[in-house]
């Protein structure tokens, strides 16, 4: 080769080659934005200790992945700020009153356990704060009962007054009252018209997929509400059980990680149709009162098979 010959080095990589421009900053960015009418809700509704909770979470969770990353010899992705989100969706499924060793064990077993032992985000097969969630719920389940850490809250769960009281006492409870976050729940899933307005807001920037909420929707909807038209004696209407417990939170927030997602539309609404049916199952059969969280962790296990149902190879329409 002659000493005038210039070397190209070409640089390869898999397709597609066209950016989008959309980021994990970006999306991790739009998710805390959705996420704070629902906070400023908590703060009004349980005061200090919901914010001691979320910021507690937060700071555990970004810990976590630096540790994690520092010892895996793995470029730090905290400025990414995806274990941010993880941390405030972690704390919206505790109790406001929540001891702080609570939060510190179920966010380092959300991020390691969830997230980091999989190689970080993006490969975990299951969502972060739900894996922390379960952990807790089994392990501490007096402590992530919000009946027994609010016990001097005015409020009341209207799903254990349903299970517990009859459909008579449970229809005594005002609608707008879930709306405003007036009841007895999760510190940040009970909050239902801030995630109402953050999911929302999700949809129109395109950040989640309308398919995977309105299959869950509508699979806790439609089963509902043929039971509430067959039945001979009363029953409480479908609307009362979107607007309780963390249906609204899974269906908007965890249901629609990308990670955990089907990737085309059939699979989505299959995906999201499953996880709304098996809330109604949890509820109506099983002896826990909401059953969101565990319906999407048994959703997302199936993820795979749900995406073998018409596939299509990139790019096609």
């Amino acid at each position: 080769m002659s000493a005038n010959t210039t070397s190209l080095l070409f640089a390869m990589s898999a397709p597609p080659y066209w950016h989008c421009g959309r980021t994990v900053c970006k999306r991790s960015l739009d998710q805390l934005l959705a996420l704070t009418p629902a906070l400023v809700m908590a703060l009004i509704n349980w005061g200090l200790p919901a914010l001691r909770v979320v910021a507690l979470s937060v700071v555990v969770c970004v810990l976590v992945e630096v540790v994690c990353c520092a010892v895996m010899h793995r470029r730090q992705t905290v400025h990414d700020f995806s274990a941010v989100v993880t941390g405030v969706l972690f704390a919206f499924l505790l109790p406001a009153a929540a001891p702080w060793w609570l939060v510190t064990v179920g966010a380092a077993c959300a991020m390691l356990f969830g997230k980091m032992l999989f190689g970080g985000l993006g490969d975990n097969p299951v969502s972060a704060p739900l894996i922390g969630w379960a952990i807790l719920f089994v392990s501490f389940p007096l402590f992530m009962d919000p009946n027994v850490m609010q016990l001097a809250s005015d409020y009341e769960d209207p799903l254990a007054v349903l299970k517990y009281l009859g459909v008579a006492r449970a229809q005594d409870i005002s609608l707008v009252d879930l709306l405003l976050g007036r009841q007895i729940s999760a510190l940040g899933a009970g909050q239902i018209g801030g995630l109402l307005v953050g999911g929302v807001y999700l949809l129109f920037r395109g950040v989640v997929r309308w398919q995977i909420v309105l299959g869950v929707l509508a699979g806790v909807v439609i089963p509902f509400a043929f039971v509430h038209s067959l039945a001979e004696t009363a029953t409480i209407t479908p609307t009362f059980h979107l607007f309780t417990g963390s249906v609204i939170l899974c269906a908007f927030f965890i249901a629609t990680e990308s990670n955990i997602a089907p990737t085309h539309s059939l699979a989505m609404i299959l995906y999201g149709l499953t996880c709304g049916i098996l809330v109604f199952l949890i509820r109506s059969y099983g002896s826990y009162t909401d059953g969101a969280p565990f319906a999407i962790l048994v959703a997302s296990l199936l993820t795979p098979y749900f995406d073998l149902v018409r596939p299509k190879p990139f790019g096609v329409r």
